[in-house]
């Protein structure tokens, strides 16, 4: 298996790298991360560099094709899923959400349950485009007390930094931020948690609630 990190979480969320390599050491799982990982082209793809893309999700594809991979990014996991097979072939990805449920399904990674109300943001590319809604949030129940915001699943609202809009519009950017960590805080939750770095960096941007990637709410004990 490989870990494709994805640029942000390799880049600039350095921490939820390292909570999800310390999430599948614990569970003794083998991969490798690559030395010289390419950027996936999911952004150059949604802002409309489609050629850009292409020539940097072939070389990607040269490095993960044949090979299990799991992904940080709710991003990654789409262009994977759906733009790969269609521009340069077939790559078989699972999202970190969904592989952590397995591992512990499989009583290969064990949780503690604490009494910490947690409340979950559907990325955009996770939800509404793949339909993956409920692996995050069993494994979130295995550790906390779910609470939902009134909009969730397919009504959630964007957190306002995929497809360039955090680039090209930076203070609407910010007013979704702000509209969705609102909605987490009147849900009386302690923490926001989502799967995506691009949706952790923007909310977490706002300071309004705590913010945290699965993996690292999941390790919170031990980094507290």
């Amino acid at each position: 298996m490989i870990y494709f990190q994805g640029c942000t979480a390799r880049k600039k969320l350095k921490n939820i790298s390292k909570s999800t390599q310390k999430l599948l050491d614990q569970a003794d799982v083998e991969y490798t991360v690559l030395d010289d990982e390419e950027c996936c082209g999911s952004v150059l793809l949604r802002t409309g560099f489609t050629r850009d893309a292409q020539e940097s999700m072939a070389k990607t594809y040269d490095k993960l094709k044949g090979e299990r991979v799991v992904v940080s990014c709710a991003g990654c996991y789409r262009t994977f899923r759906e733009d790969y097979p269609q521009m340069v072939g077939e790559v078989d990805v699972v999202h970190i959400s969904q592989l952590l449920e397995e591992l512990i399904s499989e009583v290969k990674l064990q949780l503690k349950k604490e009494e910490v109300k947690v409340t979950y943001h559907d990325p955009c590319h996770l939800g509404r485009h793949l339909r993956e809604y409920d692996a995050p949030r069993r494994v979130l129940e295995m550790k906390g007390d779910l609470v939902e915001m009134d909009k969730n699943r397919e009504e959630s609202r964007c957190c306002g930094s995929g497809g360039g809009v955090k680039s090209a519009y930076p203070e609407l950017s910010e007013s979704m931020a702000e509209h969705r960590a609102d909605d987490a805080i009147r849900t009386g939750a302690d923490v926001l948690v989502t799967c995506c770095p691009f949706c952790v960096l923007n909310l977490d941007s706002v300071g309004k609630i705590r913010v945290l990637d699965l993996t690292e709410f999941l390790l919170r004990r031990d980094e507290s």
